[in-house]
């Protein structure tokens, strides 16, 4: 079908980039009865990640039929299917059998003190508050398998629940699962293009590219998807994108590499933007202090590195002294390394990693990672020292006072908490990473209620529009605390599914 315009309305809408020539006949105006929909259904989500899945799931709970789920990727999961698979949760039944105290609010303080206070305090609220009910809801309804509760830096107790695969993959392959169950439907290779808004400024619908493949435009044709009940924005950060990045901060560029996957451009937050959508925290991208130079992307030294926080020993590798404290939270720590200007180096010995290690990695993720040379293992402490060239004398200076702060439990020197079971590191073998940053997450992005609505460049919601996860701005503030943005994606996720179920339409 090919809709007839007035030369007037034809220039409008070729001005608003909705005319395509050669690869579409179809035609868009900005009234509701002069588009053409290829398809529509009650609920449409962008993103096959924690966010994106979370809502598809809650929308069939909240009694919607017809839901899409749309993916640019050939495969499902973005960044969340390779993260270190770990939620936090504070007050859970896990912890309190580890006889750990933890509440929401600890949780909330947490949040906001390593946020600078510059979080949107209703949304880090609702994350602490929401956290527990929605670790439950994993585990009974979804059918998440927990195994361990291990700290990340700069939460106050251990409250990241990790998962017994050990990677996202143990979060996102159950939501599969549940949404073939459920039969929501999940597109790969298809990109939004466009948000198609009637007069008045309301989404109805996208416009997708299907069978995407690549930035230069190699799809085979459009389709225009009618949403009765909204959009779900669920794409995820722009931490590849070097343009856009650099923008903000013009520090971050092609010289480091990032732990996402190649799809996480940004692009939705441009369209939402195009659509009045404001935009808040743009500038604070987390680097992650915890990536080796010797992995490409998020690799598996993140898992290694951050199960040993309060138990491992970091130290400038030309100097062999410790330099920060190991359970500063992520900025605290990169920052840091960045400041130094080479690689640092965390180490520990055979029995705290026997002891925490699991936690985070199986034995073969171990294994492999050593024989492929991001792990070093090593019998003495001067083998360690030779292999990375750090000046022994000094090094062995530096372990024999860290493991009196072990025995201890206090560090005079740089201020780092540690647990009652953390052991001294005096026997070997010894095993260690080398560490250098990469751009990890951007927290900063599209304005949002909580009620998980876009919010628009005047402070008012954008009817039919919402956003949840990595692709909004202010849970977060100037750092993420490890394993909190997962509880962010699902429970802001999910909320934009209640939403939206009640929504009238436009």
């Amino acid at each position: 079908m090919t809709i007839n315009l007035s030369r007037r309305r034809f220039f409008a809408a070729s001005a608003a980039g909705l005319v395509t020539s050669g690869l579409s006949t179809k035609v868009l105006a900005s009234e509701d009865n002069a588009i053409h929909w290829d398809k529509t259904v009650d609920f449409l989500i962008v993103g096959t990640g924690f966010a994106g899945l979370a809502g598809a799931l809650e929308a069939h709970y909240q009694g919607m039929k017809n839901i899409l789920v749309v993916e640019k990727m050939p495969t499902p999961g973005g960044n969340s299917i390779i993260n270190g698979g770990a939620i936090s949760a504070a007050g859970t039944d896990m912890q309190k059998k580890l006889g750990i105290e933890d509440n929401p609010g600890l949780m909330f303080k947490d949040i906001m003190h390593h946020g600078g206070h510059i979080n949107h305090p209703e949304l880090a609220r609702k994350i602490a508050d929401e956290s527990v009910a929605n670790y439950e809801w994993l585990k009974n309804e979804i059918g998440v398998h927990f195994s361990s509760v291990y700290y990340h830096g700069g939460h106050s107790v251990k409250r990241s629940h990790g998962v017994e695969e050990k990677c996202g993959a143990g979060f996102i392959n159950p939501m599969l699962a549940k949404c073939k169950e459920f039969n929501i439907p999940i597109r790969l290779n298809t990109k939004v293009v466009d948000l198609i808004t009637n007069e008045k400024g309301c989404v109805l619908g996208v416009r997708v590219e299907t069978h995407y493949r690549n930035e230069k435009g190699n799809g085979t044709g459009f389709e225009n998807i009618r949403s009765i009940h909204g959009v779900l924005i669920a794409s995820g950060g722009f931490s590849q994108n070097v343009q856009m990045r650099m923008s903000h901060d013009p520090r971050l560029t092609k010289a480091f590499g990032s732990t996402n996957h190649a799809g996480a451009t940004g692009e939705m937050i441009r369209l939402a933007q195009r659509k009045g959508a404001n935009t808040i925290h743009m500038d604070w991208i987390q680097l992650g202090p915890w990536t080796s130079p010797d992995e490409k992307g998020f690799g598996k030294a993140p898992l290694f590195v951050e199960s040993l926080v309060g138990y491992g020993c970091m130290v400038d590798i030309k100097t062999g002294k410790r330099f920060f404290k190991e359970t500063g939270n992520r900025k605290e720590r990169a920052d840091a390394i960045v400041a130094l200007g080479h690689p640092a180096l965390i180490y520990a010995g055979a029995a705290n990693v026997k002891n925490q290690v699991p936690k985070t990695m199986n034995a073969e993720m171990l294994e492999t990672s050593i024989k492929n040379g991001v792990i070093g293992k090593f019998d003495t402490l001067k083998q360690m020292a030779d292999f990375y060239h750090i000046p022994y004398e000094a090094l062995e200076k530096q372990n024999e006072r860290m493991n009196g702060f072990l025995k201890n439990k206090q560090d005079p020197d740089l201020g780092c908490k540690f647990f009652p079971d953390s052991l001294p590191n005096d026997k070997g073998p010894f095993y260690a990473v080398r560490l250098w940053p990469r751009v990890h997450h951007t927290m900063g992005g599209l304005e949002i209620n909580d009620k998980a609505q876009v919010i628009d460049v005047d402070g008012k919601p954008i009817a039919g529009l919402y956003a949840a996860g990595e692709v909004t701005g202010g849970v977060h503030g100037m750092v993420r605390l490890g394993t909190v943005a997962v509880a962010d994606c699902m429970i802001i996720g999910r909320t934009a599914a209640r939403t939206a179920a009640v929504f009238k339409g436009c």
